[in-house]
């Protein structure tokens, strides 16, 4: 590498590294100046909000308190006291001091928890509220969260209770003011914040109504239901990281059942991340300009010394991508001397040294397959030719030993002779069709039908060997462009071998089904199945499972199977039979 290659480079990485560094370090204090500056504004926010809340509970406490100790009242125990007392008289008794005190809840309880009157659902008239009577030191209690059932809906209530007593008799004043918009309207937010209320179940509000997409708080709330302690997480409402809040959540806990403690929603705040994205996108972009500067000013410094380096690199590019497309002969012309020079005439040595190795496996691998099929004709031809050779030395001795009997020997020999003779033309025909396998002509064929026709050339053959076919054929099957003739050999083959592989009988299965690529055909048996071994060569010409046969059946379905455009596979496991899917347009 020269001096200016050296200067090039280290003047880019150092450009880069140190905008890379400063802007690391600026990004990292303006994110957490954001921190720190969304943690103040939420305390200040959950401050206001406690202090709010405190209001309110003493707001409520002393309206409800005045309630129970106004003459009404007392006048209300009073007439509930006497023998012939009529509750219903007082039906209506919780509206007008409701109004008066300007609180949305009231609800006026009998010693025994019947409810006399409430305000908000007058038809409550002497429902039970066992658990206002259950304890007796309402007085000294704080005002709490409490779900309020409405007509309609349910509410977040904030709850005083107080008990109104005139001698031994007792009456319980419930009342209480709504958590909802108008509770959030009262707090001064800061720009970019907002508050929402989280009520169980599942309503979200803010200040100017429903939250319309609540959906990715999701995650905070069932974070705040699980934990029953203040949250902060950061929602994504969009792909636009902008878009995004960091949300602090604080829990409202009330009473539930049995006094145990129950979260009755939350007090979520919300700090949008827009400010802070947006200076993170400026300061990236400012750095992206500067190291681009920086690179560009480095590359007009060099230009020269890297033109250089640049055109052999290309030209060493573009000879590797042609020898990936199979061109094995290129040869990389650069004259240039040290490393490059050196590379270019590595990468021509290497491209003459894969054509000789090119040269030799092509070679090597013609060697293979005539020896393949040299040992599959001797294999094949072998079976047929010992019994041609003892039936003509039969024939010899016959005619030299009982010359009386020679004519009938004779007649039996041609038999065997002819018969052994049919075998040997058989196998050279097979060889011959994988051989010469003609181009499909298609015309419109249906599979349904080609499987039917088929399959009739081997019903005696199943019937003789147990085997139990069952057909699964797709009614709203359509037509195919194919050779019927290629086509049914093909299927005829599979089927055979189906057959030959239970010998002791089973189940013979042929599906057809439409799909959205074409059709799709499955011949599947019971027999003992294949290996994963035997899966992956099953297809290769002259492999065979079988102590009969050419191996040629399954390399000419192939070979049909692929000339129509079409899949084929195998699904096997040792014990438990073999499927072959075909798939065609």
């Amino acid at each position: 590498m020269t001096f200016r290659t050296r200067l090039l480079i280290a003047f880019a990485l150092t450009v880069i590294v140190a905008v890379a560094f400063v802007g690391g370090i600026v990004s990292t204090t303006t994110r957490r100046a954001f921190e720190r500056l969304d943690e103040e504004r939420v305390s200040a926010l959950a401050a206001q909000f406690h202090q709010e809340f405190l209001r309110r509970q003493r707001e409520i406490a002393q309206q409800v308190e005045d309630i129970a100790e106004s003459e009404s009242t007392r006048d209300m125990i009073i007439a509930l006291s006497r023998p012939d007392a009529d509750p219903s008289s007082y039906v209506d008794a919780a509206q007008a001091p409701a109004t008066a005190h300007n609180l949305k809840f009231l609800e006026l309880v009998s010693a025994s928890g019947s409810i006399v009157s409430s305000a908000q659902w007058p038809a409550r008239f002497l429902y039970q509220e066992d658990w206002v009577a259950a304890r007796g030191d309402w007085n000294s209690q704080e005002p709490f969260l409490k779900r309020e059932e409405l007509p309609t809906d349910t509410a977040l209530a904030l709850v005083s209770v107080r008990v109104a007593s005139v001698g031994d008799n007792k009456l319980y004043v419930v009342g209480g003011e709504e958590l909802d918009r108008d509770f959030l309207s009262s707090f001064v937010l800061p720009a970019g914040m907002r508050a929402l209320l989280f009520r169980e179940p599942q309503s979200i509000v803010g200040a100017s109504g429903p939250l319309p997409q609540p959906a990715p708080l999701a995650p905070l709330i069932d974070a705040l239901r699980k934990q029953r302690h203040e949250v902060t997480q950061t929602i994504r409402w969009s792909a636009d990281a902008a878009d995004a809040e960091t949300f602090h959540a604080i829990p409202l806990i009330g009473p539930g059942k049995d006094q145990n403690h129950d979260l009755m929603g939350g007090f979520l705040v919300g700090s949008s991340r827009a400010a802070q994205v947006r200076l993170e996108r400026f300061m990236i972009r400012v750095e992206i300009l500067v190291a681009v500067g920086g690179v560009v000013l480095a590359l007009l410094m060099a230009f020269w010394t890297t033109a250089r380096i640049t055109r052999p690199v290309e030209a060493l590019a573009a000879g590797a991508r042609a020898v990936a497309a199979g061109d094995w002969h290129t040869q990389v012309d650069v004259h240039t001397g040290g490393e490059i020079g050196a590379l270019a005439a590595a990468f021509n040595q290497m491209t003459r040294d894969l054509l000789e190795q090119r040269d030799r496996l092509v070679q090597a691998e013609r060697v293979a397959a005539w020896r393949e099929l040299a040992r599959r004709l001797a294999h094949e031809l072998k079976n047929p030719l010992f019994p041609l050779q003892i039936t003509v030395e039969n024939l010899q001795r016959a005619r030299a030993a009982h010359p009386e009997e020679f004519d009938e020997v004779f007649r039996e020999s041609t038999a065997t002779l002819l018969a052994e003779l049919g075998k040997l033309r058989g196998i050279v025909g097979r060889f011959s069709d994988f051989a010469k396998m003609p181009q499909p002509q298609l015309e419109t064929v249906d599979l349904n039908g080609l499987v039917r026709e088929s399959l009739k050339l081997f019903e005696a053959q199943m019937q003789a060997a147990g085997v139990v076919l069952r057909l699964d054929l797709a009614a709203d099957l359509r037509a195919i462009q194919a050779d019927r003739g290629q086509l049914g050999r093909a299927l005829q083959n599979l089927v055979l071998n189906a057959i030959d592989a239970m010998p002791a009988g089973g189940t013979l299965a042929i599906r057809t089904a439409a799909h959205e690529d074409g059709v799709r055909l499955e011949v599947s048996d019971t027999g003992q199945g294949l290996t994963q071994e035997e899966c992956d060569r099953l297809f290769t010409p002259y492999f065979t499972t079988k102590t009969h046969g050419t191996g040629l059946g399954l390399a000419i379905v192939q070979s049909v199977i692929s000339d129509h455009g079409g899949k084929i596979g195998v699904r096997s496991e040792p014990g438990r039979g073999t499927a072959f899917v075909i798939d065609l347009a």
